[in-house]
């Protein structure tokens, strides 16, 4: 048996990027992979309209989606609601489209990278609070004698990029190091619109960190749009495929 995913990151509906998305979708309906990830940035600005919209593309699709929150999924327009139930208009696209996978090959545990608020600015890069990262080991805990591939996701990377000494997810460095302790195969992340597939090491404890590109217009460093299909096989290493699209004219 094999589990196929198509991992996405970074959609930004409101500037998402329509040729980008048809290439996704075409994808989908032509190789039918067993699930959808979708690790965070799923709006713009996490208006309704946009939040909308991305309910009837995950909808159109016809597989499991697997979701999880960005920081641009809190309201930007609205901060009465953003300090009082920042995940409301998410969680409501989840409980609508959001799904689960049952696999022989992998197991999918969630990370919650995102605040509300933090004492930098600005507000976009990731921290692990201690109760985010208790309940992912709690989960991971549980999965210990599991035989098939433990993935975690979440939206932040855990670690900087190799040639950066600091740090930018606020927390980063020990939740990897708890997490590759507890068993993590890899952990898949977006955020920083360049995609990446690294065997990181901190300490004594080692994992794989896969990122998705973007499939907005919000481009960076060069890179274009672009997705990854991960295949998972118990017993065999994590396969994955980088598929980039160039970028949709202007």
């Amino acid at each position: 048996m094999t589990t196929r995913l198509f991992h996405i990151s970074d959609v930004h509906f409101g500037v998402e990027d329509r040729v980008a998305l048809g290439h996704v979708e075409r994808a989908i309906a032509d190789e039918m992979p067993d699930a959808l990830i979708c690790t965070g940035d799923i709006t713009q600005r996490a208006k309704h309209s946009e939040y909308k919209a991305a309910a009837r593309w995950f909808e159109s699709l016809g597989l499991p989606v697997i979701l999880e929150p960005g920081n641009h999924d809190m309201p930007y327009y609205s901060p009465i609601e953003r300090f009082t139930d920042p995940y409301r208009r998410y969680r409501r696209l989840e409980r609508r489209v959001g799904s689960t996978i049952e696999s022989d090959d992998v197991v999918l545990v969630s990370l919650k990278t995102t605040v509300r608020a933090q004492s930098r600015f600005p507000w976009s890069d990731g921290v692990i609070t201690q109760r985010a990262l208790a309940d992912t080991l709690t989960q991971l805990s549980a999965l210990r004698s599991d035989p098939r591939h433990i993935i975690v996701t979440g939206h932040h990377p855990l670690l900087g990029p190799p040639d950066r000494l600091d740090n930018p997810t606020i927390g980063g460095d020990d939740a990897f190091a708890a997490i590759a302790a507890a068993g993590a195969d890899a952990i898949l992340s977006g955020h920083v619109h360049v995609p990446f597939d690294d065997l990181r090491t901190h300490g004594a404890y080692a994992a794989r960190l896969i990122g998705a590109g973007t499939l907005s217009t919000r481009l960076r460093h060069g890179a274009p749009p672009s997705y990854r299909v991960i295949t998972c096989t118990r017993g065999k290493e994590i396969v994955t495929e980088l598929r980039e699209l160039g970028p949709s004219p202007r």
